[in-house]
C-alpha cells in the first residue's frame, strides 16, 4: 500500500460560469476511452505573462517550433526546439520547447515544422483566476448535510444529503460516557472523494493546505467571490468554505477526554447514488492518535487564522484552540493508539502505524499559536526532517508554519534551522526539475496512487522555498508543476475537471456518476497515473500503459487512477493562488 493510498477495499470554463455553477462540455467522449499522447503536450489553460512557459513535443521531423495567434495564425515567437531525451517515468522521448520570452497577452497555438498545432492556450494576467475559484468551490459541491441550489450549483444542484444528525458510536469508539449505540450529532463536513464518509486524517492536511493558501496570500483570497451560500458575509469565502469542514471536526472530539474519533462513515461503501439517496446507517469508528494530533494541529491553526473575525464567529477562536489543547493531552496520555480497521468497517483506512510527525505538526502549530516553548520543545526540531507532505507524513506542514510564522516566534525557536529545512528541500526539487528532460520534479517513484497530489505538494514546498530565497528556479519548477496538471504531459489532457481542451470525464466522484449531468462537478482533480492499477480486479476499463506517467485511465471504475479527492484538490487551489500571487512580482 503506498503512501497516498487512502483505499484497502475496493474548453475552460469562464469564471462566471463556474462561479454560477453552470458550464457547458462538448464533445463527450466514451467512457474508458484511452488519453492519446498529443504531439504537442502544453498548459492547456495558459500562462502568466511573466511566466516561465514550456512544451514537449514528442514525434516531428523538425528542430524548429512556432508560436502562432490563435485567430490570424501570425507567427508572434519561434526558437529550436531541445534535444530529444527521454523521459523515464512515462518512457517516452520527447523535446522541450521554451517560449518565456512571450509576454504578450492573447491567444496562441503553438506549431512545429511538419507537424499539426497544439490545442489553444492564453497568455493573461488571470490565466489561473477561475481554474483557482472552481477549485476551491469544489469543496461546496461536496458538502454533506446540505442541499445544493441551483443558484450556486447550477446544473449540480441536489437535494441534500447525510445530515448526519443521528450518528452511532461503533463499538470500537465505545467509552463509560458514550456506550456502542450512543447516537450522537455530527453534520456539515466534506465527503473525502468519490465516497460519502469524512476522515478526520484526510481533513487534516486538506484544510490545513487552504487555511495555509489564505495565510500566505491573503489579499488575493479577500477579493475572491465564489457564490456560495456564506458570500458576502464578512469572511473570505475561502475561510466559509473551511469552516463547513472544520464545524464537523469539532464535534468530532469526545467531550468527555477530548480524544477524536477518526471517521465518520457508513460500514461500507455506498453505491453509485445521489446523497439524499444513500441512507445506510452512519457510524464514528475509534479514537485515533493520528486523528487527534491533525484534529490539534489544525485547530490550533484555525484559532489564529479567525482570531481576527471574532466579531462574525465571536469565541470560536478560543473554542478552537481550547479544543487543540485537549486534544494534544489527550494524545499525550494515548501515544500510540493506532487505528485498526474493525472487521465490519470496509471503508477507507488512512491507516498510519507512525505518529511522530502529527506530533511534532501539532506541537508546531500549538507553539505558533500560544508562543508556549515547552511545544517548541515538544517539536525536538533539531531532529524533525522534511519531506513532501502527504495525509501520512504532515512532518513537512510542521516547517511550512514554522517559515511563514518565523519573525513572530519566542527567542526559544531556531530562525536558521527552520530556514535551512525548507531551503534544503526546495533545492532538491528545483535541482531534480532542472535536470529533467521533461523539466518536473517528478520521478519514477513519486507515480503512486494520488500521483498528481504528490506533484503538487512538491510544487507547495517549491513555492516556500522561492518565497524564502526569491531563487526563479524554484518559482518556475513550481510552475511547471502547474503546466503538468494542466496538460503539460505524456498523456496531453488536463487533470482538472471541466478546464482544457480535453480533460476527464468520467471521474471516480459519485455524485458525477449518478447526477444524470452529461458534465462532471467542475474544478476537480483526479488521482493521475498510478502504475500500480489496484482497481483492474473492479474495472473493466483498459490502461494504455503500464509506464508510471502513462498509467492512466478516464473512466469511473477507475478509483486507482480517477478519483476525486479533498487532500488532491487543496494543493492545487494553494498553487493556483501562488502562482498569481507570485509571478507578478518574481525577480
Amino acid at each position: 500500500m503506498t503512501l497516498l493510498s487512502r483505499r484497502l477495499t475496493v474548453s475552460t470554463l469562464a469564471v462566471t460560469l463556474v462561479l454560477a455553477g453552470c458550464a457547458s462540455r462538448p464533445g463527450l467522449a466514451p467512457e474508458g476511452s484511452p488519453a492519446e499522447p498529443a504531439r504537442i503536450a502544453v498548459n492547456q489553460l495558459g500562462f502568466l505573462p511573466a511566466s516561465a512557459k514550456w512544451a514537449v513535443v514528442t514525434g516531428g521531423v523538425g528542430d524548429r517550433f512556432e508560436v502562432r495567434r490563435a485567430d490570424n495564425g501570425a507567427v508572434v515567437h519561434q526558437g529550436r526546439l531541445g534535444p530529444a531525451a527521454e523521459w523515464a517515468p512515462a518512457e517516452q522521448t520527447g523535446r522541450l520547447a521554451d517560449f518565456s520570452a512571450l509576454q504578450t497577452p492573447g491567444e496562441y497555438r503553438l506549431q512545429v515544422e511538419g507537424g499539426e498545432p497544439s490545442v489553444p492556450f492564453a497568455i493573461s494576467p488571470t490565466a489561473y483566476a477561475a481554474l483557482n475559484a472552481a477549485t476551491l468551490k469544489a469543496y461546496y459541491y461536496n458538502r454533506s448535510g446540505i442541499a445544493l441550489l441551483p443558484e450556486h450549483a447550477g446544473a449540480w444542484a441536489r437535494p441534500a444529503g447525510h445530515p448526519d444528525t443521528v450518528v452511532k458510536v461503533h463499538a470500537s469508539a465505545a467509552s463509560p460516557s458514550r456506550p456502542e449505540g450512543t447516537l450522537i450529532s455530527s453534520p456539515k463536513g466534506w465527503y473525502d472523494a468519490g465516497d460519502y464518509n469524512k476522515y478526520i486524517v484526510n481533513s487534516g492536511i486538506s484544510v490545513y493546505t487552504l487555511l495555509a493558501a489564505y495565510e500566505h496570500f491573503p489579499a488575493w483570497f479577500t477579493a475572491q467571490r465564489l457564490n456560495i451560500p456564506e458570500s458576502g458575509n464578512a469572511l473570505p469565502d475561502v475561510l466559509d468554505e473551511a469552516l463547513w469542514n472544520l464545524d464537523w471536526m469539532l464535534s468530532m472530539q469526545d467531550p468527555d477526554d477530548g480524544g477524536i474519533y477518526h471517521k465518520l462513515t457508513d460500514l461500507r461503501f455506498d453505491g453509485t447514488r445521489m446523497p439524499h439517496e444513500a441512507k445506510d446507517d452512519r457510524y464514528v469508528v475509534q479514537k485515533s492518535t493520528a486523528a487527534t494530533l491533525d484534529f490539534a494541529a489544525v485547530m490550533a491553526m484555525a484559532s489564529r487564522v479567525y482570531q481576527p473575525f471574532e466579531a462574525q464567529r465571536p469565541g470560536l477562536s478560543a473554542r478552537m484552540l481550547a479544543a487543540a489543547q485537549r486534544a494534544w493531552q489527550w494524545a499525550q496520555a494515548h501515544q500510540n493508539e493506532i487505528y485498526r480497521q474493525p472487521a465490519d468497517v470496509v471503508t477507507g483506512e488512512y491507516g498510519d502505524g507512525g505518529v511522530a510527525d502529527e506530533f511534532a505538526w501539532a506541537a508546531a502549530e500549538l507553539y505558533i499559536s500560544t508562543r508556549d516553548d515547552d511545544y517548541w520543545r515538544a517539536l525536538h526540531a533539531d531532529r524533525l526532517t522534511i519531506v513532501v507532505p502527504g495525509w501520512g507524513d504532515v512532518k513537512g506542514l510542521a516547517w511550512v508554519s514554522l517559515a511563514q510564522h518565523r519573525q513572530q516566534l519566542t527567542p526559544a525557536a531556531d530562525q536558521a534551522l527552520i530556514t535551512a529545512r525548507i531551503n534544503s528541500l526546495a533545492t532538491e526539487l528545483a535541482a531534480t526539475w532542472k535536470a529533467s528532460s521533461y523539466r518536473l520534479s517528478m520521478q519514477r517513484a513519486d507515480y503512486v496512487w494520488g500521483s498528481n497530489a504528490v506533484a503538487l505538494n512538491q510544487a507547495l514546498m517549491l513555492v516556500q522555498g522561492y518565497r524564502l530565497s526569491g531563487q526563479r528556479d524554484q518559482l518556475d519548477a513550481a510552475q511547471s508543476v502547474l503546466d503538468y496538471v494542466l496538460g503539460r504531459n505524456p498523456l496531453g489532457l488536463s487533470m482538472v475537471t471541466g478546464f482544457g481542451a480535453r480533460s476527464p470525464l468520467h471521474p471516480h466522484h459519485r455524485p458525477s456518476g449518478a447526477d444524470g449531468v452529461d458534465a462532471p462537478v467542475p474544478g476537480f482533480i483526479v488521482a493521475g497515473p498510478n502504475p500500480g492499477q489496484q482497481d483492474l480486479v473492479h474495472c473493466n476499463a483498459v490502461y494504455p500503459s503500464k509506464a508510471p506517467a502513462r498509467s492512466y485511465v478516464d473512466a469511473y471504475c477507475s478509483y486507482a487512477s480517477n478519483e476525486v479527492a479533498i487532500n488532491w484538490n487543496a494543493p492545487l487551489v494553494y498553487l493556483s493562488a501562488a502562482m498569481q500571487a507570485l509571478t507578478g512580482t518574481a525577480r
